[in-house]
């Protein structure tokens, strides 16, 4: 598997551990002190009763990461440090390891956080487990985010999620989750490939969890501040990796899903909403008007293939008068792909044929949205998502290739 053996518990006295907080990192120096430090007070404040322990599971990081983390001061909380074996990276692989320690611990709550956060508080950890003791077995996030922030999130697996799940799951690949032990176990019982070990960790926890019939909920966390970048720039790894893992969930779940509840289903939420301005940012819309023109006509004669005759029409002719992706194109040019990926002889080429695509519905949106609050803008979010969910049926027909009815809210 490309990981190290699951600890020692003898050996490491951890035995007996009833929360569990797993901090992920690969080259974190800067801020995983910070973060522990963090979650040392939330356990302490809140958790004080039980017996804790903070884990990071790391990348083998070639800066001083693990120093820092064993350096930093838990207030007598027991910490233990594990890493993958060199020159294995991913978050997913940092995830399997955490998963296989929890087995053995059996913990009663188990919360993860990303190693990067510059916002993070005791309440977070406080909000995130304590659904879990109360017996959820998935916390998600919700965060009050720049209206350009997480854009894959908002643009592709919010909706997509929404819309064929039916389940009103507001960030679903937020980084930030609490979990129960029983959950842990069934991840590590589902097939893992190599995107799932990567970034396509975070949807798959959510969607399996969704699959699985287990129960979730939501948690208010605030603001997240961390490592943001401007969606105009080159898109890292993490785009082909989340969505060649969700596309490829979905494809292999399609009965299952076929069968889900058709109207949206709202999440409990826990916490306080807090009603504070999220950090600004800025994004460079003449750079994703350009991307988009320019790539989006190369990739024409593949997406000829993948999309039906009426989408990839209306594709061309804002192609051609450089218009806009509106919400109902642009979900029924994501459902036309994800059914075609179940075929596509070359799936990386299928992804990629994505990315101008994305980087229209972008900038369509920041013209849809400019001048709005992220209060206003947030509710345009929530509106794609209700129609992706009214194409439900569209989605489905293809997908199974027979009819399906559906209701539509």
């Amino acid at each position: 598997m490309g990981t190290k053996p699951v600890l020692d518990l003898e050996e490491a006295d951890i035995k007996g551990t009833d929360i569990i907080i797993g901090i992920p990192s690969y080259n974190e120096e800067n801020t995983i002190g910070f973060v522990t430090a963090q979650a040392a007070s939330g356990l302490k404040k809140y958790f004080s009763q039980y017996s804790c322990l903070i884990i990071n599971v790391d990348n083998n990081s070639e800066d001083n990461t693990k120093q820092v983390f064993l350096n930093t001061d838990t207030q007598g909380i027991k910490k233990v440090y594990v890493s993958t074996e060199p020159g294995v990276k991913g978050k997913g692989n940092n995830f399997y390891n955490l998963f296989r320690i929890i087995k053995d611990l059996q913990p009663k709550a188990v919360t993860v956080i990303d190693a990067d956060l510059r916002s993070i508080t005791p309440e977070w950890i406080k909000n995130l487990c304590t659904p879990v003791l109360k017996g959820y077995d998935l916390v998600t996030p919700i965060y009050a985010r720049h209206k350009y922030d997480g854009t894959i999130t908002n643009n592709i697996v919010y909706p997509l999620i929404t819309g064929l799940l039916g389940k009103n799951i507001r960030q679903p690949i937020g980084g930030d989750f609490g979990f129960s032990t029983r959950l842990a176990e069934h991840w590590l019982e589902q097939e893992w490939d190599d995107t799932t070990r990567q970034y396509g960790i975070d949807v798959f926890m959510t969607t399996h969890a969704l699959l699985g019939g287990f129960k979730l909920c939501s948690a208010y966390l605030g603001a997240k501040v961390h490592k943001v970048k401007d969606p105009s720039q080159s898109l890292g790894p993490m785009f082909k990796q989340v969505i060649s893992t969700l596309f490829s969930m979905v494809n292999n779940n399609k009965e299952a899903i076929m069968h889900n509840h058709c109207q949206i289903e709202e999440t409990v939420i826990f916490g306080d909403n807090n009603v504070s301005e999220p950090p600004r940012m800025c994004i460079n819309t003449e750079n994703l008007r350009r991307a988009f023109n320019k790539e989006v006509n190369k990739s024409l004669f593949i997406l000829k293939q993948y999309l039906s005759d009426d989408t990839y029409n209306e594709l061309r002719n804002v192609c051609l008068e450089i218009g806009g992706l509106s919400p109902e194109l642009w979900a029924r040019i994501i459902y036309d792909l994800l059914v075609a990926y179940q075929k596509a002889e070359d799936k990386e080429e299928l992804v990629e044929a994505i990315k101008p695509l994305y980087f229209g519905r972008i900038y369509s949106f920041a013209k849809e949205t400019a001048g709005m609050s992220h209060r206003e803008a947030e509710l345009e979010v929530q509106r794609q998502a209700r129609i992706f969910h009214n194409l439900r049926e569209y989605a489905l027909n293809r997908l199974i290739g027979t009819r399906v009815k559906t209701r539509i809210n």
